[in-house]
């Protein structure tokens, strides 16, 4: 048996900070999960960001599995040796709830790195700080088809930042994470923050050259237990994430990461419900400084562990603007918010929502998400194409240690969104935040697939292969075909029926990309790797393929393979 860190979960009941979008503990939870047979009721994966405090609960519940009293009784755990190091890893970054011992063998300067895992921490009975570099730069040679206007050329990325993190006294959790980066995107990422007017996942940005961004990156919060082990209360900056795929049809991190959110998670039992309420800000035209309007969402979602290998989820939203303020009739966290967008007068943008998540025979793991926007099952069955019809629908599934192969994972994933989805009548209720959609990047009219294969030869290394293949309409001129949901849908809307999946002209885009990442200090990677884009429309194609190579510390990869 490999060995394994001298991890235990410690037993302390406060207030706790969350993992940040993007981090490993991600995947290797989704795996660990699904390969004990169990869902956990310590943490319920489907409400992103996951409490760090409660991760390493779930961590200790794998480790138990390697007790050498249930071993000399024939039980062998499912644990792989990667997976017990990932667990150390794990918990050597979330130090402050566990008894981790990944200490470095001599401190930089005697203060710095005596952990493996911080640059500076302590951490006593009282207090834990734990400080952070970020940093990142990610170069590309992308090389384009004669189609596609312009020369082949350099892109890349650059970020420097930090990352701060506290609990006081056990009664209040601090977060902070700041980053300048300076950004040239693939060229087809440009047409799309050009036309949207917006650097997907960032807020204010500056062009000091033509094709470059500029933008800082900053979120931050407090954490409340207001009532121990039941209730945490969150107020800050960050993203939040509603599901268990690639893509999110109920609330992605995809848009600007500068959302104003309070939230309310309550535990009990089999049971997790989180109450959000989002100061968005709505779409605008980019010029001179000016104070930039706001609109707001409430959002409430219900996980429950039916059963010990099914969880459901209940969801709904509703996006309002109030000349900006807060309308007092949605702060109510378990009333249903369509019946209060009714008493309103039904100004609002309400939706509803399921989910699940299944696991079987250990190894297989499947989800899904239903959104409604508006739905008619008599014009849905008459097959007429009514444009009232506005839903999405997400089937994935997952396949760890595939064909017997150790750490060899697989996924796949269809998204379809119905046109006018998550759109409005006006441009101010629209699901949307700083000129970005708050679910799926593509916004709506489409249909997409997509797959990823990850594979851990070895405890630093990962082999990772993604594609995706989607169809989307197009707008025709100045016809509405319902893709934009930027665009209220009562503006260029030349009929109320026919339409299709993905109406207008379609569009098919294919993207793929295929990378390697070693991490040899915990959280520092160096990535490298090749992707490549082909569109075609009406006969035209544009192709484009980048060859990548990059160092980051404390810092998830940039993903570009979404448009």
């Amino acid at each position: 048996m490999a060995l394994v860190p001298a991890v235990t979960a410690l037993t302390a009941t406060a207030q706790t900070t969350y993992l940040p979008s993007g981090s490993p503990e991600y995947e290797l939870t989704n795996r660990l999960e699904t390969l004990s047979g169990s869902l956990s009721n310590t943490l319920f994966t489907t409400q992103k960001g996951w409490s760090r405090k409660e991760l390493s609960q779930e961590m200790d519940r794998h480790l138990f599995s390697l007790d050498s009293g249930m071993e000399q009784e024939g039980y062998k755990s499912y644990l792989t040796d990667i997976d017990q190091y990932q667990i150390g890893l794990a918990m050597g970054s979330s130090a402050e709830w566990n008894s981790s011992d990944l200490y470095a063998r001599k401190p930089v300067l005697k203060h710095f790195y005596e952990t493996k895992t911080d640059l500076f921490r302590v951490k006593n009975d009282h207090f834990f700080l734990s400080v952070n570099p970020v940093l990142g730069f990610q170069g590309m040679y992308e090389k384009r088809s004669p189609e596609v206007p312009g020369e082949s050329s350099f892109r890349y990325l650059n970020t420097r930042g930090a990352e701060v993190r506290a609990t006081i006294a056990n009664r209040i959790g601090v977060y902070t994470f700041i980053t300048d980066n300076q950004e040239r995107m693939p060229w087809h990422l440009e047409q799309w923050t050009e036309a949207h007017q917006a650097v997907p996942g960032a807020d204010y940005y500056q062009t000091p050259s033509k094709g470059t961004y500029d933008y800082l990156q900053a979120r931050g919060y407090v954490d409340v237990a207001a009532v121990r082990n039941h209730v945490n209360v969150t107020f800050g900056y960050d993203r939040n994430f509603l599901g268990d795929g690639e893509r999110s049809l109920l609330l992605s991190d995809f848009a600007s990461s500068g959302a104003l959110f309070a939230r309310i998670r309550t535990k009990i039992w089999k049971l997790q419900y989180e109450n959000l309420y989002l100061e968005l800000t709505p779409q605008y035209q980019r010029g001179l400084d000016q104070q930039l309007p706001h609109k707001y969402a409430t959002i409430h979602h219900l996980s429950v562990n039916a059963t010990r290998w099914l969880n459901v989820g209940l969801f709904e939203a509703v996006v309002f603007g109030r000349a900006d303020h807060f309308s007092f009739a949605y702060l109510n966290p378990i009333i249903f918010l369509r019946q209060v967008e009714r008493m309103n007068g039904s100004p609002d943008n309400a939706f509803v929502g399921l989910n699940f998540k299944a696991i079987a025979a250990k190894r297989l793991q499947f989800y899904g998400q239903l959104l409604l926007d508006e739905l008619k099952i008599k014009e849905l069955t008459a097959g007429n194409g009514w444009w009232g019809n506005k839903f999405g629908v997400q089937l994935g599934g997952r396949y760890f240690n595939a064909f017997g192969i150790k750490n060899l994972d697989l996924q796949g994933e269809l998204n379809l969104v119905r046109p006018f989805t998550y759109g409005h009548n006006d441009t101010l209720a629209n699901y949307t935040h700083y000129n970005q959609p708050l679910a799926h990047p593509l916004e709506a009219g489409f249909v997409e697939v997509l797959g990823k294969i990850s594979y851990r030869p070895a405890k630093k290394w990962q082999l990772t292969a993604r594609g995706s293949l989607y169809r989307q309409g197009t707008d025709s001129g100045s016809a509405n075909a319902g893709v934009n949901i930027f665009r209220p849908n009562t503006s260029g809307r030349l009929m109320d029926y026919g339409y299709s999946l993905t109406p207008g002209p379609t569009a098919n885009v294919l993207l793929g990309e295929l990378a390697v990442s070693w991490e040899p200090w915990p959280r520092l990677f160096l990535d490298a790797g090749v992707s490549g884009r082909t569109w075609e429309r009406d006969g035209a194609s544009q192709k484009s393929l980048q060859v990548f190579t990059g160092l980051r510390l404390n810092l998830s990869r940039r993903d570009y393979l979404w448009y």
